[in-house]
């Protein structure tokens, strides 16, 4: 029995009770079996959650670069790594090999030296998604540099926020980027932002654009003269296991964003166990995860999971619209798409489009679907289903964040019998717990409460950035002992989990606790609504009331708006009963949404309860002008 590739479901369980009763075996023997270590661990794992502090095979040294590329030279040199298909499909698709990949990361490598960079110093990396983002990370992992990246959509002053915070020396970014039908001016954003920076020394900047540029004298170089210069073979740093890999940033509910640090050894083992596992991945397959890397679900899930198994993965500039609705499925048939991966949000969009968009594409070449980044709800789980996957392949609904590394509760294909809008199985070594509001465990199958992890897993954060206490707040100081997701979940029958939004998003009405999931599922199976989000509002009588945000369809914008809502509550009465309702429906053009997908809440709960006068830094969100759209027409 492999505890590496898990490929029916009583195999699943059997590898589950040994990852339970003994995780430290079980994470030795993965460790052990297949990466590539300079020196083997002294102890697999020290933890104590009060404090918190979590460290995995201490004392072990390696660098997680020798295990994503240099020890696959020998048997998949001349194996695609990188498949980069660029914005406008009239430009080539670029094949890196891992020879290749090889060579570009040493070279860049090498001039990150020349710069100065060094081993424990902070890289920002704010590239479009081009080949340099995934090679400039690997790079400062080479060296022992600790990246972290930026989403390149973010504004100047979210920029400057956290190359301050993590007092980067470097940053790396391009003349501009591409995007659907736009050219955003990258390197204008970086200038601004640097006016507020001190700690930067230098800034490395990609062509792309091929846009003018104001570069400082001493500050700025282009790097491709730089590269071409460049010694082609760099000695990895030897890394201790707990040494930071990257530092992320994740938006705070309240006040500044707060900066995970993932470590190297554990994240590198969980990442590519869960990529083998969740993604069933095999030698010869395309695997296209359609996220950012500015997001931790392409740090671990486009670059370091996928190339830690020699896997062949995609990197898409563009975006799903364009130059029509059927790019990602024109994607999917040129490059024969094996695993495709990508967020609800996309999901939803394509599914409001006509068919003929999916249908006119061969996707035949498909085995795995999946879902990251929220909750997918069930009409858009089916739609997936029916005309992507043609109902034969499973979709992975995978469940975990930023600060969990990896992902933590998904369905293993072709071993977990999915569910819509289930999780359903937690990870092997990964232990859940459903708390209630005392603080107590609830045992037992159809309970929900709130999800807590109860024992540490490899990819855990360790910290956040320049503060620990904040770190021991937010996650350990809710639940004594636990990791606190923030999330709600229920866990049904059998033992599947369901997540149901976060916990902040449950609202209690008349003494009754309602997530906001459920509810908005059941408004979204109208056929007029597109997508929906619920927030609560004071109410004299109920405490909270139910206020409804509501995109309309097409088919749905010439209904008569009363009736509209008239329907929508018989809906929810029929999916989940009366006291679920909506006391107030706003039929709006669009819902704020950071990069990620996720609905800012947060935002909609101030515009419900008339309460504008600090609705925080909204210029980082996707649509930051639909804000102002939905204050004009608030009720």
């Amino acid at each position: 029995m492999s505890n590496y590739h898990i490929k029916h479901l009583e195999e699943y369980f059997q590898v589950y009770r040994k990852s339970i009763r003994n995780p430290e075996s079980f994470w030795d023997e993965v460790a052990e079996e297949h990466f590539v270590w300079r020196k083997k661990w002294d102890k697999v794992l020290d933890w104590d959650f009060s404090k918190p502090e979590i460290k995995w095979f201490e004392g072990a040294k390696l660098n997680i670069t020798e295990n994503c590329i240099d020890r696959h030279l020998h048997i998949r040199g001349d194996k695609t790594a990188i498949l980069f298909e660029p914005n406008d499909p009239k430009e080539e698709a670029q094949h890196i090999t891992y020879k290749e990949l090889h060579e570009k990361v040493c070279k860049f490598a090498n001039v990150l030296k020349d710069k100065g960079i060094k081993k424990g110093d902070r890289v920002v990396i704010y590239l479009p998604m081009i080949p340099e983002l995934a090679i400039s990370l690997l790079a400062c992992a080479r060296i022992g540099a600790v990246h972290s990246v930026v989403f390149a959509g973010f504004s100047s002053t979210a920029l400057s926020t956290r190359i301050n915070d993590c007092g980067a020396k470097m940053v790396l970014t391009s003349d501009g980027s591409f995007r659907g039908s736009k050219t955003i001016d990258l390197k204008g954003i970086v200038d601004e932002a640097l006016t507020q920076c001190d700690s930067v020394e230098s800034v490395l900047v990609a062509k792309r654009t091929k846009t003018e540029v104001t570069m400082e004298e001493g500050r700025d170089f282009w790097l491709e003269p730089l590269l071409e210069k460049a010694y082609a073979d760099c000695e990895p740093e030897v890394m201790d296991a707990e040494d930071p890999l990257f530092i992320l940033y994740t938006s705070g509910s309240t006040g500044r964003p707060k900066g995970m640090v993932h470590s190297t050894a554990g994240y590198m083992v969980y990442t590519a166990y869960t990529f083998k596992n969740v993604f069933q991945y095999r030698e010869d397959d395309v695997y296209w995860c359609t996220a950012d890397i500015g997001w931790i679900t392409g740090h671990s899930y486009i670059v370091y999971g996928p190339l830690a198994n020699g896997a062949t993965t995609v990197m898409f500039e563009g975006v799903p619209s364009y130059p029509d609705f059927g790019r990602f499925w024109e994607i999917v048939q040129k490059h024969k798409i094996t695993q495709f991966y990508t967020a609800p949000t996309a999901i939803r969009a394509l599914a409001k489009e006509n068919l003929d968009f999916v249908t006119e594409y061969d996707l035949s070449s498909l085995k795995i679907l999946g879902t990251v980044g929220e909750p997918i709800n069930e009409e858009a789980w089916h739609w997936y289903n029916d005309h992507v996957g043609e109902k034969k392949c499973p979709i992975v609904d995978t469940w975990w964040q930023t600060e969990t590394g990896g992902v933590l509760i998904s369905p293993i294909p072709f071993s977990t019998p999915t569910k819509p809008t289930y999780a359903t199985l937690p990870m092997p070594g990964v232990q859940p717990a459903l708390m209630d509001e005392n603080g107590n465990e609830i045992k037992g199958n159809q309970v929900d409460g709130r999800l807590c992890i109860k024992f540490p897993w490899p990819s855990i954060a360790r910290t956040i950035w320049g503060d620990h206490k904040r770190y021991k707040e937010t996650y350990f100081s809710a639940f004594d002992g636990k990791y606190f997701t923030g999330d709600g979940a229920l866990r049904d029958e059998v033992g599947y989990y369901r997540i149901t939004g976060r916990v902040d998003d449950v609202i209690i009405v008349s003494g009754h606790n309602l997530g906001t999931a459920p509810i908005e599922d059941a408004i979204n199976e109208h056929q007029a609504v597109a997508e929906s989000a619920i927030v609560g509002f004071p109410h004299d009588i109920k405490g909270n009331a139910l206020y409804g945000y509501v995109i309309l369809k097409e088919t749905g914008e010439s209904r008569n708006r009363e009736n509209l809502k008239k329907e929508i509550n018989q809906v929810i009465t029929e999916h989940i009963g009366p006291i679920a309702k909506l006391d107030k429906i706003q039929f709006v053009p669009g819902l704020p949404k950071t990069r990620s997908g996720k609905i800012m809440r947060r935002i909609l709960r101030k515009i419900a309860s008339k309460d504008t006068s600090n609705l925080g830094d909204t210029s980082t969100l996707l649509n930051p002008e639909v804000v102002e759209k939905i204050m004009e027409e608030s009720l």
